[in-house]
């Protein structure tokens, strides 16, 4: 039972990941990153993700710093972008994401889309950052089970992560199931749907059985799965309200209801598509 804001998962490697976080995608930097994280860690949060492709970085690690809270004490997550992996255009790319953020070291870095052909040196570099102490914990994002095997052919590290789209539309059950087998944490992102599950009729019944808002039964669905979620607003009030999910907890018979809703169904790109 997830009680608490605080409760974290153990990764693979026993570093404690927080299970709720606040995303970042299409946040600008600067001004409103700053006011989006600082909102998220007073009201108790303490995983933020951001990437490369986000152009944040920088806003990100000055929120964090200028926060009052120690830098041991928030868990940060950034990914390096397509038009950068390989083995030593990912390495540089990581020291640029470094000095952006201004920290010593990042919690969790990971690639952002397997690209064909590239992503097993880009993860050759992920081991050298993590064997060097400069990641604590590496990871993928977007992997389907097929390129997790084929990571798995070379790679000496097993990824702690893989963050990929999930909501009540799309629960991925298989590749959950893979990397349950194979000790991977999994993490959703878009898990809301952008916004567009909240007037699905299941959701807005759940809601008013348990006196909670339809993002919240989302996001408490995520946590009862196991899953690690990192819901994305720039509203202080959206952030502590979606954070606002640890006093109740779903029946296994609305679990299964939430299940039912998927449909397959994409917000992002497949990522057999991505090139």
């Amino acid at each position: 039972m997830v009680r608490d804001i605080a409760d974290t998962v153990e990764l693979n490697n026993g570093v404690r990941m927080p299970r709720l976080g606040l995303g970042v995608y299409k946040v600008k930097d600067g001004g409103e990153v700053i006011q989006a994280v600082h909102a998220a860690l007073e009201a108790g949060y303490r995983s933020i993700d951001t990437a490369a492709f986000y152009e944040n970085e920088k806003g990100v690690g000055e929120a964090i710093r200028t926060s009052g809270l120690r830098r041991e004490d928030v868990f940060v997550t950034t990914k390096v972008w397509n038009d950068r992996q390989g083995y030593e255009s990912t390495l540089a790319a990581f020291e640029e994401s470094r000095k952006k953020l201004g920290f010593d070291y990042v919690d969790l870095y990971l690639i952002h889309w397997p690209i064909k052909g590239k992503f097993k040196e880009t993860w050759r570099a992920l081991e050298k950052l993590y064997r060097e102490g400069y990641v604590r914990a590496i990871g993928v994002s977007n992997f389907k089970i097929h390129h997790l095997e084929e990571l798995f052919e070379d790679s000496e590290v097993t990824p702690a992560v893989n963050q990929i789209e999930l909501h009540p539309r799309l629960t991925q059950e298989d590749v959950r199931a893979y990397c349950k087998e194979k000790g991977i944490q999994v993490e959703a992102w878009s898990p809301l749907m952008r916004g567009r599950l909240m007037d699905e009729p299941t959701l807005v019944d759940l809601a008013k059985k348990y006196g909670k808002t339809p993002a919240q039964i989302i996001i408490r669905w995520d946590l009862q799965h196991g899953l690690i979620t990192i819901p994305k607003s720039v509203r202080k009030e959206r952030i502590i309200e979606n954070a606002d999910v640890f006093d109740f907890e779903l029946s296994d018979e609305d679990m299964k209801k939430i299940d039912a809703l998927n449909q397959n169904l994409r917000t992002g790109r497949d990522p057999d598509e991505i090139s």
